[in-house]
This record gives C-alpha cells, structure tokens and sequence, in this order.
C-alpha cells in the first residue's frame, strides 16, 4: 500500500440565505445533483441518505466517461454540521473527510468546509516533495470546490445554476 499524509483545505463562504436552506443543498438528492460534483444535465444518480451511517452517491457522465462519488455520514445536526467521507473509487480506495459547518448570521449564514485530503507519496519522496504535493493537492481541491460553490451560492441564493457554456 502507498504512503500517504494528509493535508487540510479551509474554506469559509456566506450565503443570503438561512442555514437550513444551505444545509438542505448538501444532503438532498434532488438539490446536490445541480451542483455537487455534477450538473444537472450530466447527472446519472444522486442519492442521499443523511443519517449516521447513511451514505450519499452521485455519478456524473462528461466525456463518455461516468464519475461515480461516494460516501457516508458521520455527523448530520442540521443545520448546523455535517461530516462525511467522500471517495471516487476509480481513482483510489482512500477516502477523505470533510466538514461542514454552517453559522447563522444577522442576515444569511457563514459555511465552513474543512476537507482532510489523502495525498499519495510516490516512491522515495523527500519531505520536501510531501510538501508540495501536499499545496499541490489543496490548490486543486481548493479549486474545484471552488466552482462547485459558485453553482451552490447561485442555486440556494436564486433557485437555478447558470451553467457555463463550453
């Protein structure tokens, strides 16, 4: 089996919306299939049991190709913290965790992701190469969730996603 480390991504966002609409997004099945990993009119399945133990999974066909994402609850206090585990399983058998809290605020709500990624040590990497592997991986997590919650912020704050053309 690989060596691997974990590195963390912190991301916070704010949402003109009350917490429970943002916590509804992140474990609905019919509200994660326009924004999680997905677009509507690419997603193939999106389930979502949320409840301790339950498990989520979306599959998303670009490219001819279907992406499939899984994972299980471990916290769900709506609306205030979920915590799952998130895998693709084409790619590797490490899961990683990730954590949402969710803030009340005067107007709207504050959204705290905290994601613990896996990164794969190749053959004799040196500390030096672990870190940046580890920057590496947190920039190109970082991104993507990036763009997911753009889609999240527009779909909870509008009801829709505009979905770039390509």
């Amino acid at each position: 089996m690989a060596k691997t480390s974990i590195t963390t991504l912190n991301m916070k966002r704010k949402f003109d919306v009350p917490a429970e609409k943002v916590f509804d997004a992140w474990t609905k099945a019919d509200t994660i299939k326009k924004w999680m990993f997905t677009m509507e009119h690419t997603n193939k399945v999106a389930e979502s049991d949320p409840r301790v133990g339950g498990t989520w999974e979306i599959v998303d066909h670009r490219d001819g190709k279907d992406y499939r994402a899984i994972g299980e609850y471990k916290v769900v206090e709506p609306p205030e913290k979920l915590v799952f585990t998130f895998k693709m399983p084409q790619f590797s058998d490490l899961e990683d965790d990730i954590t949402v809290e969710i803030k009340s605020l005067e107007s709207g709500c504050e959204m705290i992701f905290t994601q613990e990624i896996n990164v794969i040590h190749e053959k004799d990497w040196t500390t030096v190469d672990i870190q940046k592997a580890h920057e590496d991986w947190k920039k190109e997590t970082e991104q993507g969730w990036h763009y997911m919650f753009l889609g999240l912020k527009e779909l909870v704050e509008t009801g829709k996603i505009t979905y770039p053309s390509f």
